[in-house]
């Protein structure tokens, strides 16, 4: 990662707040929501309607970055008026109160990630698979406070997640304002219309592969830590496991530098899809068996760390010179918000209609559906187009 002009401490240090934001969230808000009087129906529609809100603010702001050519000065808008609109969270408990303003900073949030991710892909270009040696320092920032934070809120009380989080969003600002912006080449291919990629087959397969592939981690984000407080893990435990799971994903970042190059972006989004339904699986039958948990949260490596570095790589080959403001703010749009609020509804329901096995075990059918649209990829669609070939690269 010595490759000249790459400001690498200023881009990973970004990816390490943001990410940090991330390891504060996940794993208590829903903890922090149950605290204030939120019942598992109106955690649900809580994730589902800031999970919406991805769905539409990161192709408004991928329009408007791609047609100024200021990705990174949508990101430094995004994350200050973030930072502004989260300071309004604790001013009320009342579930419009804090939808409304979640709402408002999901808007905000949902602009930077994708914007910053077209900005790092276009610092790496011809080294696209080092990506995962600069988003690790993300994994590291969610370790960290997902360690710390279950022990300082047992400690402190969950209250104290709220200022915690602004920290971490003023932090994610300060960065963006140091990492410099880069617009990437251009190219004869690049000249094609948005509109005529988002017709090629190759791209609607890859967005419903990565739809099912999120929708399936509904449940883990929206009731993992719930689930396991409920029968008897403590707070602590619970997020040494989260913290177990995103360890598992800095190793597979690291190994993805030889990885991505040799086996090609597509398989390894198959083992991933794959992997995600046994992962699931064994949460729903054997959430009390602590060996088995462990296993199934070291298998994050594949359904978040593989299945988004390959999912990466896969985007900027798809949506590449103008076009990769808006390519991958429709591959966040598609997967985490659409798929995630997909997921954040039906856990909702099925937490309180089936229970909370039976909710893992549906995660694992729709993982296995994201495996099976991959597989019918590789038949139907053979050379450039299939998803499963090694190398494929939609150039």
């Amino acid at each position: 990662m010595s490759a000249p002009l790459l400001p690498y401490w200023r881009i990973s240090g970004f990816y390490l707040f943001y990410f940090a934001i991330l390891g504060a969230m996940v794993p208590y808000w829903n903890l922090y929501l149950l605290s204030i009087g939120f019942t598992p129906l109106q955690i649900g529609w809580m994730a589902a309607i800031t999970l919406a809100v991805r769905v539409v603010a990161p192709n408004i702001w991928g329009w408007l970055a791609d047609r100024t050519g200021r990705s990174m000065v949508v990101v430094r808008t995004g994350m200050a008026l973030a930072l502004v609109s989260f300071s309004l969270v604790a001013m009320d408990t009342r579930f419009v109160w804090v939808a409304a303003t979640m709402t408002l900073f999901s808007f905000f949030w949902n602009a930077c990630l994708a914007q910053f991710e077209a900005n790092t892909m276009n610092h790496l270009s011809g080294q696209e698979s080092r990506y995962g040696m600069l988003r690790l320092w993300g994994s590291v920032g969610f370790i960290l406070v997902v360690a710390g934070g279950g022990p300082l809120l047992d400690r402190h009380g969950i209250d104290l997640l709220i200022p915690l989080t602004m920290v971490f969003i003023a932090g994610t600002l300060v960065m963006s304002l140091l990492v410099p912006a880069h617009t990437g080449e251009q190219s004869a291919h690049q000249q094609a219309g948005i509109g005529r990629l988002l017709v090629q087959p190759q791209v609607f397969w890859f967005l419903l592969a990565c739809l099912l592939m999120q929708a399936s981690h509904g449940p883990y984000y929206t009731f993992f830590s719930i689930y396991l407080e409920s029968i008897g893990h403590s707070r602590s435990l619970v997020g040494y496991l989260w913290a177990i799971g995103v360890i598992a994903e800095v190793v597979v970042f690291i190994l993805l530098v030889r990885w991505l190059p040799r086996w090609g972006s597509g398989p390894v989004m198959l083992m991933s899809l794959l992997l995600a339904a046994i992962r699931w699986a064994l949460i729903g039958w054997a959430a009390n068996n602590l060996w088995l948990l462990v296993l199934a949260q070291l298998l994050h490596a594949a359904t978040f760390g593989a299945f988004h570095a390959a999912a990466i790589e896969r985007v900027h080959h798809l949506f590449s010179g103008r076009h990769q403001g808006r390519g991958q703010a429709l591959f966040s749009s598609v997967g985490f918000g659409l798929g995630g609020a997909l997921g954040g509804l039906y856990s909702g329901y099925a937490w309180e209609g089936l229970g909370a096995s039976a909710m893992f075990y549906f995660a694992a059918l729709l993982a296995g559906a994201g495996a099976l649209v991959v597989g019918l990829a590789n038949r139907s669609a053979p050379g450039p187009a299939n998803l499963s070939a090694p190398g494929a690269g939609y150039q």
